[in-house]
């Protein structure tokens, strides 16, 4: 096999054919429904609904109407889909905005109209849509306390559908009786399509029973005007037998399993094996880290369980329970720890990233690490440790010039990790 002369642009080359395979112009298109009688609406919600949407308006042949909404920064200008934008991670008045433009879309429409909705990840603080004993700052807590808690995304969905008026199928409910179909682009462990976005068109089976029981495991400090409102009948989701659901449709188009097959043969035809782990990994972004680390050194020091050289590929969405005040995303979280269970090993590097184009709240993707990382920042008297016990990943990466930014990719299958070892 083929020795890799530059391990950033190799795993670059990775992560670049793992976004392509999500690519929404290629998945939409292969996706299309079938045109209705009556209306065709487009609505959609996500950090790449504005280029889903792009990619739906080219390929469709007939008429539409529509409205979506993204992150602030990562719209796309659109012939007859409004796109509107938003704050994420935490929501704000342009994401209250968007969610009743949303609604009004779909509403007074027929049996002979057809919705489709274009979903993908990020679409759960996108759409802030508080019942009326709630506001948008009872919203706002509720997406602070679970994303400082740890829990995974199935979890966190479970909470947000129970405090919304959109999420948890119903916007589809809303929609009835046209018919909908969802096309969606997964950024979820195990590709649940109902918990995408907190499913504002796709019921899922979590019951306001289950919610409450996230809140207790998780120990989230919500208002005592939250768990009051948890606590009644009111906040009762949409179950998926639900009569109104019955003619409507869901499309897994693209997810993080297609993604990392494509990285694995892009590598694969550079001359180096390539080896999946999973692309359903959940847990603390550190625990990940060191275990990722754990075998990149087994292969790197006795060549097992894998041979020289290889590339380790993994997916699926970690957490950071945020316990200091420092800057940085999951990614940059689990590429600090691996960069520490390497430390000195010669010849290994590592690009974690969110296909999204954003790890966390900052502007970068991810960022690299090899065997030198720890050495370079300890000439910089930074201590990793320390950087990694507050939460500040960020800091270490970037006083390397070592952070990965791609900018907005346009598509969503969550995170993208790859290890090469030589």
């Amino acid at each position: 096999m083929a020795a890799v002369a530059n391990p950033r642009q190799f795993l670059e080359s990775l992560f670049a054919s793992a976004v392509s395979a999500a690519d929404p112009e290629r998945v939409i298109a292969a996706n299309l429904p079938e045109r209705p009688k009556g209306r065709t609406v487009v609505i959609g919600a996500g950090k790449g609904a504005a280029q889903m949407a792009r990619a739906f308006e080219t390929a469709w042949e007939g008429p539409l109407s529509g409205v979506v909404v993204t992150r602030y920064g990562f719209g796309a200008r659109c012939k007859n889909i409004e796109v509107l934008e938003a704050s994420h991670p935490l929501p704000d008045e342009g994401g209250m905005k968007a969610s009743k433009r949303l609604l009004a879309a779909v509403s007074g429409l027929t049996g002979d109209d057809l919705v489709v909705a274009l979903i993908c990840g990020g679409g759960s603080a996108l759409l802030p849509a508080p019942p009326p004993a709630l506001s948008l700052e009872d919203e706002i807590a509720v997406n602070r306390a679970l994303l400082a808690s740890g829990a995974p995304i199935s979890a966190m969905n479970a909470v947000r559908k129970h405090v919304s008026l959109i999420k948890g199928g119903r916007l589809a409910a809303a929609a009835h009786p046209a018919r909908v179909v969802s096309l969606v682009v997964s950024d979820i462990p195990g590709d649940d399509a109902a918990l995408v976005a907190s499913g504002p068109t796709i019921a899922d089976a979590a019951s306001r029973e289950d919610a409450l029981k996230i809140v207790e495991r998780y120990r989230l400090a919500l208002p005592e005007k939250l768990m009051r409102w948890l606590a009644s009948a009111a906040a009762d989701a949409p179950r998926p037998s639900d009569p109104r659901f019955a003619r409507n449709e869901v499309r897994l188009i693209a997810s993080a399993g297609v993604s990392l097959e494509a990285a694995a043969s892009r590598a694969r035809a550079l001359g180096i094996e390539a080896v999946i782990l999973s692309d359903a990994i959940e847990g603390e972004a550190r625990d990940v880290g060191l275990v990722h680390a754990a075998i990149a050194r087994e292969t790197a020091l006795r060549g097992r369980p894998f041979p020289k050289p290889a590339v380790l590929l993994s997916g699926g969405e970690t957490t950071v329970t945020v316990r200091g005040e420092g800057r940085g995303g999951r990614n940059s979280e689990f590429l600090l720890s691996l960069a520490l269970g390497i430390d000195g090993i010669g010849g290994i590097s590592a690009l974690a990233a969110d296909t999204d184009g954003i790890d966390g709240s900052e502007d970068n993707a991810g960022a690299f690490a090899d065997h030198t990382t720890i050495a370079r920042l300890l000439a910089r008297r930074l201590d990793a440790a320390a950087l990694l016990q507050k939460n500040d990943s960020w800091a270490a990466f970037d006083a390397l010039g070592d952070l990965f930014k791609p900018g907005p990719t346009g598509t969503n299958v969550n995170d993208f990790r790859a290890v090469l070892i030589q």
